[in-house]
């Protein structure tokens, strides 16, 4: 691997990468990012794949990660478009002899994967790093994953399957003498909403801001010792981790995270708040398994689980109040208008309007799933769209329609009308 290409996909970090630490003896390094156009058209909803918020965390994480390279006499080059595209082109000034690249799950990742190595044939080396849980180290097959989380997890729990925490890089091969004029200023990445300063998610994007807050939020102010508690919170920074934008775009390892936990254990405290942080971690890796599992399925109106009749409506104007926090219902419209202006929500807010959304007003899950694709700062394929058929009664769950009654979850988790109050005057 004289000439290598490091292909930054999501894990755009420079802690917990074993494969960047092997590349101490190449003669050189070209690490590139790249954009899927595909992200900024329009679906048939009228609203692209990414929207402002999450454009913006990624702008702030590529920064970040640039300047973190820099640091180290390397560089990151930026670009907008196809992948295969984007490395015939860059072939034809350096040819390289491997391109590194995290290994991805989801269809049209595992396609790009594919066109690649037809392209580039063996020049394509991938590497797993998006999971807690090794998947090629599990007791069982892929295709014999439970299709229950308790069953996932009772299995993994005491496997021994999560690999050692790799040290961050502070070695690299040189760059290589070319000239590629990158993208990273393109007006595509470039977005002038700005978040409302009611958010509950104030903080900006890359690696360096992702290891400071989870500092922050283990061991400076050691919200984790109460995370089981608040976690079902709905107003503010500190009720739950908000760890999840960093994980998503791979800014932040989940093993770093898994790890620091564990040395919280030991130093200061075990309890149930530190297990179910990790917990939450599993859920993470089980709708990732999901996904390596069933393939496109995962974005099918069908779903993944057993085959059913149901019939959807297809209402763009109540779908267009639904994302717009028009519905009527406070406790609804109040998440969702914090979703529309901020590109953030709380679990427990994501789960009251995903049941609105499939069980009162009987809408395609997808379509929900598509606005939140859109507007979470946090978005993760395989999480989105696996909590979404969750809630439909469509994924993981042997539980048909979950319902949520909306006046009781309003009454519990906001009993005195504050959230509602906060995102509704």
């Amino acid at each position: 691997m004289a000439k290598t290409i490091y292909w930054f996909r999501n894990d755009l970090r420079l802690h917990d990468q074993p494969a960047l630490q092997k590349l101490k003896d190449c003669d050189s390094l070209l690490p590139v990012y790249i954009v899927d156009e595909r992200l900024f058209k329009k679906n048939s909803l009228g609203f692209a794949s990414i929207g402002p918020f999450r454009i913006q965390f990624l702008l702030e994480t590529l920064q970040n990660l640039k300047l973190n390279l820099k640091a180290l006499g390397s560089n990151l080059l930026v670009f907008i478009g196809k992948p295969t595209e984007i490395f015939q082109k860059i072939n034809k000034m350096y040819a390289f002899s491997a391109i590194l690249a995290q290994k991805e799950h989801t269809a049209y990742e595992v396609k790009d994967e594919e066109d690649i190595e037809h392209f580039f044939p063996d020049k394509l080396k991938l590497h797993e790093g998006l999971t807690l849980i090794n998947p090629k180290k599990v007791s069982f097959s892929i295709d014999q994953l439970p299709h229950v989380f308790t069953s996932f997890r009772k299995k993994v729990e005491k496997s021994g399957c999560i690999d050692d925490l790799t040290q961050r890089v502070t070695i690299l091969p040189k760059l290589p003498q070319i000239t590629l004029a990158d993208n990273l200023a393109d007006e595509r990445l470039s977005v002038n909403e700005e978040i409302d300063d009611r958010t509950a998610f104030p903080f900006k994007g890359g690696e360096s801001n992702g290891l400071q807050h989870l500092e922050n939020y283990i061991w400076k102010k050691q919200l984790l010792v109460t995370y089981k508690e608040t976690r079902n919170g709905l107003v503010g920074a500190n009720y739950s981790s908000k760890l999840s934008p960093w994980l998503a775009n791979g800014s932040l390892s989940p093993k770093r995270v898994y790890y620091e936990v564990k040395r919280f254990e030991q130093q200061v405290v075990k309890n149930s708040s530190t297990y179910w942080l990790i917990f939450e971690l599993l859920w993470r890796d089980f709708f990732r398994f999901t996904a390596i599992k069933h393939g496109k399925s995962l974005f099918l109106k069908q779903g993944i689980g057993e085959v059913w009749d149901r019939k959807y409506t297809e209402n763009l104007k109540w779908f267009n109040k639904w994302k717009n926090g028009e519905t009527g219902q406070p406790f609804v419209d109040a998440n969702m208008k914090e979703l529309l202006l901020t590109g953030f929500m709380s679990n427990r807010g994501r789960q009251n309007v995903a049941s609105y959304l499939c069980n009162d007003l009987k809408m395609d899950w997808t379509w929900g799933a598509k606005w939140f694709e859109n507007r979470l700062v946090d978005y993760d394929p395989c999480s989105n769209y696996g909590n979404w058929q969750y809630i439909a009664g469509v994924g993981n769950d042997p539980r048909k329609d979950r319902y949520f009654n909306l006046a009781k979850q309003a009454e519990r988790y906001d009993p005195e009308n504050k959230y509602q109050q906060l995102w509704l005057n």
